[in-house]
């Protein structure tokens, strides 16, 4: 019979590897990665063949940079001139042959847009999130500057009700004091305690700077389980 490991070592044993997964998610982001469609609708999008780890956040919350970020590419995700205005999942295919998607879903919380918008998002989101069976993990992008506001909050309950597991990633972390940052990062993690369908870690990234992309990287080749 083995030995139980001690805390000590059990904690060696998970830093090595997370350090395993990000010099393999490194190594597999220097490969292929291409864009593959814009869904406007779930018949567009391609067979459930491989796993999905999709990407969520309000208007100007710092997704396209953070995907790009997180693939190694300067503009393989372009921000819209008009936030709100892409209404669609914009597909992604990682490794050659393909081994998992990201997805890129239409942000959301944009002022002005018409009642039929933000129903047509609504629809698109929630259909994808309950009907789409390879969808790993999703991670819900939160600008540091200001924390969760409302809006995120709704996003955090639908994700609860569809019983999709979701991170919550902090961006634009090098915009804000230090003493702001950890302030509004306690304030995420304590509400995020409350949601049954979110992940306990809180991911704190800048895209500009690089911070934390390479452990966010590690953690989307983890939920993709690849």
């Amino acid at each position: 019979m083995s030995r139980a490991l001690s805390p000590e070592e059990l904690e060696a044993q998970e830093a090595e590897h997370r350090a395993d997964l990000a010099r393999r998610a490194s190594k597999l982001f220097s490969g292929r990665v291409d864009f593959l469609l814009s869904a406007p609708q779930l018949k567009f999008l391609p067979e459930p063949t491989v796993p999905e780890i999709a990407f969520c956040g309000r208007s100007n919350v710092g997704k396209s940079s953070l995907l790009n970020a997180i693939t190694g590419r300067k503009a393989i995700a372009r921000a819209s001139v008009t936030p709100g205005r892409t209404q669609e999942l914009n597909i992604f295919e990682v490794g050659d042959p393909t081994l998992f998607r990201l997805v890129d879903m239409p942000g959301y919380g944009f002022a002005k847009a018409p009642v039929k918008v933000v129903e047509k998002w609504k629809s698109l989101v929630k259909t994808y999130l309950r009907g789409r069976q390879v969808l790993n993990r999703t991670l819900m992008l939160v600008d540091s500057r200001h924390g969760l506001k409302d809006v995120d909050r709704e996003m955090m309950k639908m994700l609860d009700e569809t019983a999709v597991s979701y991170r919550i990633v902090l961006t634009k972390a090098d915009k804000i004091k230090a003493s702001a940052l950890d302030a509004v990062a306690a304030k995420t993690a304590e509400e995020m305690a409350k949601h049954p369908a979110a992940f306990p870690e809180l991911h704190i990234t800048s895209a500009e700077k690089g911070m934390g992309i390479e452990e966010l990287r590690a953690a989307v080749l983890g939920d993709a389980g690849v």
